[in-house]
């Protein structure tokens, strides 16, 4: 069984950036995980007090995802070493065949140092971690997170994800829904949803579907994911 991982700084980065992917993957009877790097929301307003991780894990494995935080908070943690380490040994205990990470130019700083230890991490863990036996993934894609955050990405890699598109915008829908403490409503476009619509509509008017994700992978090839 083939492991794919996403990560990403926040509870939503992956399910907003790569929710397509992930399914497609599901679909594949892959293992899927995504890793968040932020599990402390205690300095973040809107979860007042409640259970972001928690929700988070319960709506990824409602789809087969397995979804695992680490301890950092917003704004509260940088690239130095001990955190290099910490996610070197997610990375490593996940052993992932393929990996999806957040692209390294972003107005949000938590973007720009996740992705600094993401890069690190799934191409270096074994000699942080002082373990000859860590294979880094076969492939390494670069997601990104949207307008106002995003800079400077120019993916070279487009994925059709329109047999995805309907449960991967119910699986964000339903964590807007409970973060913005509303009922959710099947069909209703809310918060981030109308963004990831928009992108997922620009990227596949580019590579000829309805709905696309996209990449940047630093191997300059005709590209087949799967």
């Amino acid at each position: 069984m083939k492991t794919v991982l996403a990560l990403g700084a926040h509870y939503d980065d992956c399910i907003f950036g790569v929710p397509g992917m992930l399914l497609q993957a599901v679909r594949k009877n892959y293992r899927v995980v995504t890793l968040h790097m932020i599990g402390d929301y205690t300095n973040w307003p809107p979860a007042n007090g409640r259970a972001v991780a928690q929700m988070t894990k319960e709506l990824s494995a409602e789809r087969g995802v397995e979804a695992q935080f680490l301890e950092f908070a917003s704004h509260r943690f940088d690239a130095r070493l001990e955190n290099q380490i910490a996610v070197a040994k997610a990375v490593a205990k996940i052993k992932p065949d393929i990996a999806f990470a957040l692209w390294k130019e972003d107005n949000h700083n938590d973007h720009m140092v996740a992705s600094e230890l993401s890069r690190i991490a799934l191409k270096h863990a074994g000699r942080i971690l002082g373990d000859a036996s860590f294979r880094p993934p076969r492939d390494i894609y670069y997601y990104d997170n949207g307008p106002r955050h995003t800079i400077g990405f120019e993916p070279n890699t487009f994925v059709n994800v329109t047999d995805e598109w309907d449960e991967a915008m119910e699986w964000l829908g339903k964590l807007n829904s409970w973060v913005q403490e509303v009922d959710y409503e099947p069909g209703k476009i809310i918060g981030s949803m109308n963004t990831k619509e928009a992108i997922a509509r620009y990227r596949g008017a580019t590579c000829g579907v309805r709905y696309a994700e996209a990449f940047w992978s630093p191997n300059h090839r005709a590209e087949v994911i799967w």
